[in-house]
């Protein structure tokens, strides 16, 4: 649906013409071709308009969303990367050897079987 000031912003741009019109120069034709060109050229224009000056004016009383505004939401503390990376290792079997740094396993921390 067209808004109505589109139709008036498009018959003033295809004034001229009207004019012309009127004073015997062109023919009807020409005229409404001009303003039905002129319809689409309006809608655009009033559009980009509309959506430029659409947050003029507003501030966070007229808002509907200016109760959740007013109030700030508390956010929990994230953990740091290094904790939330670090996974905890599996308990070893009972009999296992434990590694040792070098990555062999240490024959002292085994268990021996009695």
């Amino acid at each position: 649906m067209l808004r109505p000031a589109v139709l008036l912003f498009a018959l003033l741009m295809s004034a001229p013409a009207v004019y012309r019109y009127v004073t015997d120069e062109v023919d009807i034709t020409q005229v409404l071709i001009r303003f039905l060109i002129a319809v689409p050229i309006a809608a655009l224009l009033l559009a980009g308009l509309r959506f430029v000056t659409a947050g003029y004016g507003k501030t966070d009383e007229e808002s509907p969303d200016a109760e959740t505004a007013a109030e700030p939401a508390v956010k929990p503390a994230a953990k740091p990367a290094a904790e939330s990376a670090v996974k905890p290792a599996a308990e070893p079997a009972a009999g296992a050897t434990k590694p040792a740094p070098g990555g062999t396993p240490d024959p002292e921390s085994a268990e021996q079987p009695s």
